[in-house]
């Protein structure tokens, strides 16, 4: 019985010296985990940070009537269909370059974005196509899809855009 108990008394000497102090090993690990989760925060951090930039360099209405042609959507971003209409503009903007044709959202929570879409009295799931003075040349209001919007957008390039006759 005497063996037991001496066991369990080391055992427990053993627990309190580890509680005490950290090994070597111990702080090696501490410092690789904890290199580890910096590294994953930094990234977390600058991908976010490179997101809100994208979302905030999107919003900017200030960019319409500067001399490039716009596309702007008139967003509600809790609406499906707004959010299903905005991924088919993407995919119809690909063969535009962000220096031929600007892509907007007009988002209607906010209060630039609900100031334009009353201006020009357009609602949500809807585009607006603007020259390069920021004039209305066309709008296209309801769903559409990428192979329909594709080439609307390069007609609307093509009368307004760089290589447009400027009269």
């Amino acid at each position: 019985m005497a063996r037991k108990t001496s066991k369990r008394k080391s055992a427990q000497a053993a627990q309190v010296s580890r509680a005490v102090g950290w090994s070597r090993r111990d702080m090696l690990r501490m410092g690789r985990n904890g290199a580890i989760a910096t590294v994953l925060l930094a990234g977390a951090g600058y991908a976010g940070s490179r997101w809100f930039a994208a979302y905030q360099h999107e919003h900017d209405l200030a960019r319409i009537g500067q001399g490039k042609p716009a596309v702007v959507q008139v967003h509600d971003p809790l609406c499906p269909t707004c959010t299903a209409l905005q991924r088919e503009t993407k995919k119809a903007m690909k063969r535009f370059g962000e220096c031929d044709l600007l892509y907007l959202v007009a988002d209607i929570r906010q209060d630039t974005g609900a100031a334009f879409a009353a201006v020009h009295n357009v609602p949500h799931v809807t585009l607006v196509l603007l020259d390069g003075a920021g004039e209305v040349t066309q709008v296209l209001q309801g769903m559409r899809y990428h192979d329909e919007i594709e080439p609307i957008l390069a007609g609307h390039f093509a009368a307004h855009g760089n290589g447009a006759q400027r009269s």
